[in-house]
C-alpha cells in the first residue's frame, strides 16, 4: 500500500471555542503539526473560534495557511489578517466547493452545524465516488463519539453498509490523524445494500 501525498489539508472547525481548554489545545496542536510537516492548511479564512486557533498556531510555527472566506463574512470583518493567502467566494456553497478542490484531505475538529454539514458533504462525495480524498474527525475529549454512535445506528438499521464506517478516520492525536489520512484507502463497497 502506498501513502497518499498530502500537501494541503482542509480543516473544518467551530467558529466558537467550545467549553474548556481541551478544544483550543487540540486545535493549536493540529495547526503546529500540519506546519511541522510542511503541509498547507486550507480553511474558512476567519480569525474566529477554533478556526482562528488552528490558523494562528500554524502561522506561528512557520506554516502556510490559505483562507477561503465568503463575501458576507469578509464584509463583517471576519477575515484573519495574517494569512499566507486568501480568496473570496460569493457564498457558502462556492466556498465549500473551492475548499474541496484545493485540499488533498480533510480534518473536522469539534464544531457546530456548519462543521457537521461540511464533513457530511465530503463523506458523501467520497461514498459516491465523486472524490477520493480522506476525511478524519479529530476526536478531542470524545467529542465525536456520539456522532459515531449515530453512524453505528445507521448501520444497524440498514441505512449504511458497515464498511463505510471505516472510510472516516477517528483519532484524538493530530500526528496519528495525519498518518492515518495518508494511509487511507478508498472504500469500494457500494453504498446501496
Amino acid at each position: 500500500m502506498s501513502k497518499r501525498n498530502l500537501a494541503r489539508i482542509a480543516v473544518f472547525s467551530g467558529s466558537n471555542f467550545g467549553r474548556g481548554e481541551d478544544y483550543r489545545a487540540a486545535a493549536a496542536e493540529l495547526g503546529r503539526e500540519i506546519a511541522r510537516r510542511k503541509m498547507e492548511i486550507v480553511y474558512g479564512g476567519t480569525h474566529k473560534g477554533l478556526m482562528g486557533v488552528v490558523a494562528d498556531s500554524a502561522l506561528a510555527a512557520g506554516g502556510s495557511v490559505h483562507g477561503v472566506i465568503t463575501e458576507r463574512l469578509l464584509g463583517k470583518g471576519h477575515l484573519h489578517p495574517g494569512l499566507t493567502s486568501h480568496e473570496v467566494s460569493a457564498h457558502m456553497r462556492a466556498r465549500k466547493a473551492r475548499m474541496a478542490d484545493c485540499a488533498d484531505a480533510f480534518v473536522a475538529l469539534p464544531g457546530g452545524i456548519g462543521t457537521l454539514e461540511e464533513l457530511a458533504e465530503i463523506w458523501t462525495l467520497n461514498q459516491l465516488g465523486d472524490m477520493d480524498k480522506p476525511l478524519g474527525l479529530l476526536d478531542t475529549a470524545g467529542y465525536w463519539r456520539p456522532f459515531m454512535g449515530f453512524i453505528d445506528h445507521m448501520i444497524a438499521e440498514g441505512f449504511l453498509p458497515g464498511a463505510h464506517r471505516g472510510s472516516i478516520v477517528v483519532e484524538a492525536d493530530p500526528s496519528r490523524m495525519i498518518e492515518a489520512l495518508a494511509a487511507a484507502e478508498a472504500i469500494t463497497v457500494p453504498k446501496w445494500m
